[in-house]
């Protein structure tokens, strides 16, 4: 008689969620227990393909609902149309989603809809303002809602759901999936093929842009490119490097203000390869995005996280990272404080990252069959 397995789809949509979804996959296809298969929705087409590449995952379903200048609520809509087909092909015991994309939201009301029980890997982050990030934090919230399984990634995350009244039983923490995939594709020998970053003196010190939020566009963005700007100009050994989101809007503000300085360098958005070793390389990371507050303290750098709140405080807790807000004074003000204070930069850089220590996946699988089978 064949031994009962569990049947496991994994659904995720855009290149942030691939990569922490990605450790996922191979532990589900690797398990003799699971029948595991993955969908994509493609939410961001190319981007999620890069990462599929990277680390050799063949989706079983996609849907290919990527259209330029989509909306939130076309994304949603066609979502939810594909994963209605998806689910009565395979029809899965638990799907599992990640973080807090409207592929994460969508892909979970149907799972509901369905009567299909869902896992939230990265559960309980919160912002406290439900417009910042936007949707994002809509989703992970709407998600908690009719979720069975709250993966959270750390002890905070595991206090926001606690606090909004979810069963302690459904809640575990294990580390979050990201710091799985990090450690994966860090290689201190790695080559760059980008022909700016060949050229590089990475004997200066590197600071790391990276800047796209919607709520930090006009002054905000503004302020955070005028302050690293001053930066550079003031101190000789150091070097901006700043892949520019492909958002127009953003790309006009850097061009304004970060074109032809010295010692700065805007290049094209890099795959998460070679964007992973960058950060590896970098002496400080300047962010508003989520995930690099997590990747960057397993790698021993300071982030400053240039918006005004986050969903994120561990971080900044654990002193692996500081909330600079979008002032430009204040930012200006940390990263001349860790350029020219050894002892400040070395408090952050030694800090002990509390996100994990690259073993989520494992911990997330084992839950799944302990309750399941």
């Amino acid at each position: 008689m064949d031994e009962k397995k569990i049947k496991v789809m994994t659904v995720f949509g855009t290149r942030p969620e691939a990569i922490k979804m990605a450790p996922l996959v191979k532990v589900m296809e690797n398990s003799k227990k699971i029948d595991h298969r993955s969908c994509v929705s493609a939410q961001h087409r190319d981007m999620l393909d890069q990462v599929l590449d990277i680390f050799n995952i063949k989706p079983d379903f996609d849907l290919d609902i990527f259209e330029h200048g989509q909306s939130l609520t076309q994304i949603t809509s066609r979502t939810m149309e594909g994963m209605e087909g998806v689910f009565k092909t395979f029809e899965p015991d638990i799907i599992l989603v990640q973080g807090d994309t409207t592929t994460v939201f969508s892909g979970a009301l149907v799972g509901f809809y369905h009567k299909i029980k869902i896992g939230h890997i990265e559960a309980g982050l919160r912002s406290g303002n439900l417009m910042s990030p936007y949707p994002e934090e809509a989703n992970r919230k709407l998600t908690g809602v009719i979720t069975n399984f709250h993966f959270a990634p750390t002890k905070e995350s595991k206090e926001n759901l606690l606090k909004e009244g979810y069963d302690e039983k459904l809640i575990h923490i294990t580390g979050n999936t990201v710091i799985d995939a990090l450690f994966e594709v860090i290689d201190d020998e790695y080559k760059f093929e980008d022909k700016f970053l060949k050229d590089i003196n990475f004997n200066n010190r590197i600071l790391l842009l990276t800047a796209h939020r919607r709520e930090n566009l006009g002054r905000p963005m503004e302020n955070i490119f005028k302050a690293v700007k001053r930066i550079v100009e003031e101190h000789e050994d150091v070097e901006l490097i700043y892949p520019v989101h492909l958002n127009p809007k953003v790309r006009k503000i850097a061009d304004n203000i970060l074109k032809d300085v010295n010692r700065v360098h805007l290049i094209e958005p890099l795959d998460y390869v070679p964007f992973a070793n960058l950060m590896n390389k970098s002496h400080i990371i300047v962010t508003d995005s989520g995930g690099i507050q997590e990747e960057a303290p397993s790698l021993g750098k300071p982030v400053i996280v240039v918006r005004k709140e986050t969903e994120r405080p561990e971080g900044i807790k654990a002193g692996t990272a500081k909330l600079a807000g979008t002032d430009e004074k204040n930012i200006y003000k940390i990263l001349n404080d860790l350029l020219n204070n050894q002892n400040s930069y070395k408090k952050m850089a030694n800090a002990v990252n509390p996100y994990g220590d690259g073993k989520s996946a494992n911990r997330i699988k084992n839950i799944i069959l302990k309750s399941l089978l």
